[in-house]
Order: C-alpha cells, then sequence, then structure tokens
C-alpha cells in the first residue's frame, strides 16, 4: 500500500491551517479591542462586529480543520507502523 497520496494530502492540510492562521492574524489587526457601546459612532460599531464575526469564521474553520488533520496524521502513522510490521513479519517467515 502506497501512502505517499495520503500524505501529500495531509501535508496540503496542514499548509491550509497555517495559511488560516496568517489570514486570521491580518484580520485581526483591525480588531479593535475596546468595547464601543451604541450611543458611539456607528461606523466604529459595524467595523468591529464584522471583524469580531469574521474571526469566529476562522476560528470555527481552523478548530475543525486542525482536528481533522490531527486524526489523519495519527491514521496515517498507524498505517505506516502497521505497514512496515506486517513488511517485517512476512519478511522473517
Amino acid at each position: 500500500m502506497n501512502l505517499f497520496p495520503f500524505l501529500i494530502v495531509w501535508i496540503l492540510l496542514a499548509i491550509t491551517i497555517l495559511a488560516m492562521l496568517v489570514w486570521r492574524k491580518s484580520v485581526a489587526r483591525n480588531e479593535d479591542e475596546f468595547l464601543h457601546l451604541p450611543d458611539a459612532a456607528s461606523g466604529q460599531r459595524s467595523l468591529q462586529v464584522s471583524v469580531a464575526h469574521k474571526l469566529e469564521i476562522i476560528d470555527k474553520w481552523g478548530k475543525i480543520l486542525t482536528v481533522v488533520a490531527v486524526v489523519a496524521g495519527l491514521i496515517l502513522g498507524a498505517l505506516y507502523v502497521y505497514q512496515g510490521w506486517i513488511s517485517h513479519t512476512t519478511l522473517g517467515a
């Protein structure tokens, strides 16, 4: 069984997660850490809400993709060990 295509997919998934991290840092740069009350300028408030919404979406997908990458990496590692064990036992027999 050739695991190389699965390794490529896992690497692409990891690169996607790193790209999302950079994207999140870029969006968070515009984040205003001060709370704007309703009587403040509506432009500041709407920008704050927009940035917060973008960060929520990026965080949600970042967490999902990270869990998928970890599970896929563990499965890929287990398959690699299993494949090595099978080839070692067939050579010894």
